[in-house]
């Protein structure tokens, strides 16, 4: 009789084990399938920041909202390829292709938040171009617009040109360096970040502050005036309080993708 008992208890001890142990896994599920649900693939927003107001400037699909500088079209030497924006390298440095040419979203912001990634082939340079103006007498964009630097650091001479590494990835380029220099080797992702606010801008690479200035400051105008582009435009530094954002074709590869902006 003691061994019946003993035999029963055991086995009420493991069912009443085994019930808890699927009721713990039901009241996990729903927080793992939260998680599911706020993890965004390339090119896609979560539901949280649909909320916040984000929107994407590029679906991974189509060049829809793009065009190049200067031109009603969309270039042909970016194309659209694995979800991302490719320009193709010409090796014909800022010359570019024919078909080439720098591209811009076709509408201009003010105070913004903007963020997206890129990835430079080796020995590669290229740029991200805000508060731009298109404009006859220019035929580039950044006589007009400040750049936040895509640079292959390690092969590109424009590393060790400049002044104190300002021409580095992430720079505000030829002004301010970037500082911590975090840029990832050629061939890798990386993330930027621009904020732009009342004046106030704020570059950010791979999840780092890397440099703030104030436009149309004392400060920013000795800043410019020091440097080459009084030569390119002397206007440069009364940057436009709204523009254009453009992607740099400098002649090397170059890709792009989650490209999403918040206007504030």
């Amino acid at each position: 009789m003691k061994r019946v008992f003993a035999l029963l208890l055991a086995g009420t001890f493991v069912f009443g084990m085994s019930c808890q142990s699927g009721q713990k896994k039901t009241t996990e599920e729903p927080e793992e399938k939260a998680a599911v649900e706020e993890t965004a693939g390339p090119n896609e927003l979560t539901q949280a920041e649909k909320n916040e107001g984000w929107v994407l400037l590029f679906d991974g699909k189509t060049s829809e909202g793009w065009r190049g500088y200067l031109k009603p079209n969309y270039p042909a030497n970016w194309e659209i390829v694995d979800g991302t924006m490719h320009c193709k390298g010409s090796g014909m440095g800022e010359a570019g292709a024919e078909e080439g040419g720098d591209v811009l979203y076709d509408k201009k912001f003010s105070d913004f938040h903007l963020k997206l990634e890129w990835k430079i082939s080796e020995g590669g340079n290229s740029g991200i171009f805000y508060l731009g103006q298109e404009d006859e007498k220019w035929d580039k964009i950044y006589y007009t617009a400040p750049e936040m630097q895509i640079l292959d650091n390690e092969r590109h001479i424009d590393a060790n040109l400049g002044k104190d590494g300002n021409r580095k990835a992430g720079s505000l380029y030829d002004l301010i360096p970037a500082d911590p220099q975090n840029a990832k080797p050629a061939g890798e992702w990386n993330t930027a970040e621009v904020l732009v606010y009342r004046g106030t801008v704020v570059h950010k690479q791979n999840g780092e502050t890397v440099l703030e200035y104030h436009l149309w400051t004392d400060e920013w105008n000795e800043l410019v005036a020091n440097s080459k582009f009084p030569e390119l435009n002397p206007d440069f530094a009364n940057v436009a309080k709204e523009g254009y954002i453009t992607f740099q074709d400098h002649g090397d590869d170059v890709w792009f993708r989650n490209i999403k902006i918040k206007e504030l």
